[in-house]
């Protein structure tokens, strides 16, 4: 598959692992974050097997992001497929008690990151009338659970902009599609929790999670497939979880 990969997140959990199947294939990569030392970590892992180059960045910081892009050499300015993983989740707090920093943190990443990144890459998708869009959603964006409100509602919006992104791409021949997982066991939980160990652990205690490379299996099976078929819309859990808030537990 002679393609070049941008993936925002790269450093760690989904993002990561994507790129570790990517390069199995060998896939170009521009891999995104904001941790040089992982990336550059990354970058000597898979650099045998595929051509790398590294965008140290954030996604909330939208000249950033354009002059990131903008840096690319010509080797790797022909972007064909995006993946738009970078994300994360601030808390969980009732409404009423939630942090306004961490509602900031949620919006800006999850929303305006994945808009900032789509806009700097697009223009060139658009000029050759190709390339493939995968939004990394959530099952968040497709219910609501207590205490998720405003994690939930930029997933949601997330998923939003996977339809309207896939309307108004249509006439450019351009794929966009979203996966959205359930549990999956990444620093996920470590972040919401604000390093809380015992209590993020304990997210995933008694019970199969979903693991990364899972995503990852499913993300290369969605830009492997014919140019004339776009999975638009694809929901994965655990067998263990019937939804956001029923998960069978051994304990």
């Amino acid at each position: 598959m002679n393609e070049i990969a941008l993936i925002t997140g790269a450093t760690s959990g989904i993002g990561r692992e994507i790129a570790r199947r990517f390069a199995e294939e060998g896939i170009s990569l521009i891999l995104c974050g904001r941790r040089q030392k992982r990336l550059d970590e990354l970058k000597g892992e898979l650099s045998p097997k595929t051509k790398i180059h590294t965008l140290t960045f954030d996604v909330r910081k939208r000249d950033d992001v354009n002059r990131a892009i903008d840096s690319l050499p010509a080797a790797f300015s022909q972007i064909s497929i995006l993946i738009n993983n970078a994300g994360n989740a601030h808390g969980l707090d009732p409404i009423d008690k939630g942090n306004p920093d961490d509602w900031d943190a949620m919006l800006d990443i999850n929303v305006k990151g994945l808009l900032y990144v789509s806009r700097a890459v697009l223009s060139g998708m658009v000029e050759r009338a190709q390339g493939h869009i995968i939004n990394i959603g959530s099952t968040a964006g497709k219910e609501v659970y207590p205490m998720g409100n405003v994690y939930c509602a930029s997933k949601h919006a997330v998923d939003a902009l996977n339809q309207a992104m896939r309307i108004d791409l249509n006439k450019h021949g351009i794929r966009v599609g979203s996966v959205n997982p359930g549990l999956v066991e990444t620093e996920f939980s470590d972040v919401r929790f604000k390093g809380d160990k015992s209590r993020a652990k304990s997210v995933y205690a008694g019970y199969q999670p979903l693991k990364p490379e899972d995503i990852a299996d499913i993300v290369y099976f969605v830009v492997s497939c014919p140019a004339h078929v776009n999975i638009a819309d694809l929901v994965v859990m655990p067998t263990a979880q019937a939804s956001s808030t029923i998960v069978k537990k051994d304990r």
